[in-house]
C-alpha cells in the first residue's frame, strides 16, 4: 500500500503548494510552512502493516509544536502509543481511492447555481456559487500522473443533500481523467465518506491525525 500512500502526499503537496516530501525508513516528511502546521510526518504502512515500534519513534522525535503526524490505523490504538504533549483527533480519516473516470452523468448545475472552474500550478478548483452569489460547494483536484488527488471537498451547511457535493466530485474526476490519471485519492472525514462511498469510492485504510502540541498536550 506504499503506493496509494506515496500518490496522497505527491498530490497532497502539490494540492497545498507544500515543499517536495523527503523520502524516509518510515514514509514521508513534508514541510508545510504554516505556524500551526508548520510540517508532518506521513507514515507509508497502513492498517495491520503499522507499527507501535515505528509510530512510538517517530513520534519520540518531534520535539517542535506544530509538527503533524499522520498513521492510516484508527485513532484509538495510535493515541495509546503517543506520548505527552500530542493532541489525537478522535474521529478517524479515511483513505479512499476511486477508480477514474468516477461514475459520471447527471452533473447538471442546478437552475441558478454557477459553477466555475480554474487551473492554477497543476491544480483544478471548483466553485459553486447560489443565484445570490453565496457560497455553495467548492473542490480541488492535483493530477500528478496516473493518480489524482481530491482535496478541500466542502459544501455550505445549508446546501448539503442537494446534490452540490456529488456534481463536485463528478466534475473533477472527469477532469482528473481528461489529464490521463487513472486512479482517484483522498483523505475523507467520516462525514464526507458516505458521499464518497456513493460515488463509487473505497475505504483503503483509516487514518489518524495527530498534532504535537508540547507538554501538556493542549488541544487544537
Amino acid at each position: 500500500m506504499d503506493g496509494v500512500v506515496r500518490a496522497w502526499v505527491d498530490g497532497w503537496v502539490v494540492s497545498r503548494g507544500a515543499a517536495p516530501p523527503v523520502r524516509e525508513p518510515w514514509g514521508f516528511t513534508v514541510d508545510v510552512g504554516q505556524s500551526a502546521h508548520v510540517s508532518r510526518h506521513v507514515l507509508a504502512a497502513v492498517g495491520d502493516g503499522v507499527e507501535e515500534e515505528t509510530v512510538r519513534k517517530v513520534a519520540d522525535g518531534v520535539t517542535a509544536p506544530g509538527v503533524w503526524l499522520k498513521v492510516f490505523q484508527h485513532p484509538e490504538l495510535v493515541g495509546g502509543w503517543l506520548g505527552e504533549g500530542w493532541w489525537v483527533d478522535p474521529e478517524p480519516g479515511w483513505l479512499m481511492t476511486v477508480p477514474l473516470p468516477a461514475r459520471t452523468g447527471h452533473t447538471r448545475v442546478p437552475d441558478g447555481h454557477r459553477l466555475r472552474r480554474w487551473t492554477r500550478g497543476g491544480v483544478t478548483r471548483l466553485l459553486v456559487t447560489t443565484p445570490d452569489g453565496s457560497f455553495a460547494a467548492r473542490g480541488q483536484v492535483a493530477p500528478t500522473g496516473a493518480t489524482a488527488v481530491f482535496d478541500q471537498i466542502e459544501t455550505a451547511p445549508e446546501h448539503r443533500r442537494r446534490g452540490l457535493g456529488g456534481l463536485v466530485m463528478r466534475t473533477l474526476a472527469e477532469t482528473a481523467a481528461s489529464e490521463g490519471a487513472e486512479t482517484g485519492v483522498l483523505a475523507g472525514t467520516p462525514e464526507g465518506r458516505a458521499l464518497y462511498e456513493s460515488l463509487g469510492w473505497t475505504v483503503t485504510a483509516p487514518l489518524t491525525s495527530a498534532k504535537f502540541t508540547g507538554v501538556g498536550g493542549a488541544s487544537a
